[in-house]
């Protein structure tokens, strides 16, 4: 099973090919790698200073056939864009709901060896572990890198939660058969919430800051907004 997946050298650039477990055929596959690798997954703070953030998000070309995936490197707290990738490969994976990593964390593999600037946190278009078996793409893709992720999703995809406050900052409690998994929160006063869960290496209160901290005038992220905006120009 993998282990950190970035070898760096002594500038902290990407150098060797990131390993990768066999990615999976079925659904059957794909759940057998769900269930063994949630258990890699470290939901305490392992985050000192951090320096970078990295938004991904992967689109789509000729009918799904082809995936566009992109990672943008902001500086924090500031978030000036430093670097970005976009690499187009063979889109690995149908998508069936709850899968959603098998078919876009192979093209976002691809494009964060594009990069030489290593992120300290990336924030994931999509759930960690609010996933019905606790692993979701956030954290799929922080077992594999070793780096720190969030998963920031636009939709709730399972849980329950209280009404959240109107003001920027306000949150409740994502709950799943009575374990939270995540929060539902209000990033700008006023506009719908989004979903925050852990990914890898970082807790939820923590995660929440760092999204708010990420979120200083938009509803989404501004890595989310970049890294959507380079696979769509």
């Amino acid at each position: 099973m993998p282990q950190n997946r970035l070898n760096l050298d002594e500038n902290g650039s990407t150098q060797t090919k990131m390993q990768q477990h066999p990615w999976p055929q079925t659904i059957e596959e794909a759940i057998a790698i769900q269930e063994e690798l949630r258990s890699m997954v470290i939901a305490e703070n392992q985050l000192d200073t951090v320096r970078y953030v990295a938004g991904v998000d992967v689109g789509y070309d000729n009918i799904d056939a082809v995936s566009r995936a992109a990672v943008t490197v902001l500086s924090f707290p500031d978030l000036q864009l430093q670097q970005q990738a976009l690499v187009r490969s063979p889109t690995a994976f149908p998508y069936v709901p709850g899968f959603l990593s098998f078919r876009e964390v192979p093209a976002v593999l691809d494009a964060l060896e594009k990069i030489s600037l290593l992120p300290d946190l990336i924030l994931c278009d999509g759930q960690g572990i609010a996933h019905p078996r606790r692993f979701g793409l956030a954290c799929h893709l922080g077992v594999l890198t070793g780096i720190a992720t969030i998963g920031v999703a636009k939709n709730r995809f399972i849980g329950e939660h209280l009404e959240v406050g109107l003001e920027r900052g306000s949150w409740q409690p994502l709950q799943d058969g009575g374990e939270t998994i995540g929060a539902a929160l209000r990033t700008q006063t006023g506009t719908k919430p989004i979903y925050v869960s852990i990914g890898h290496k970082v807790d939820l209160v923590s995660a929440i800051e760092y999204v708010l901290r990420c979120a200083p005038k938009y509803r989404l992220p501004e890595t989310t907004r970049s890294a959507d905006q380079l696979t769509s120009g």
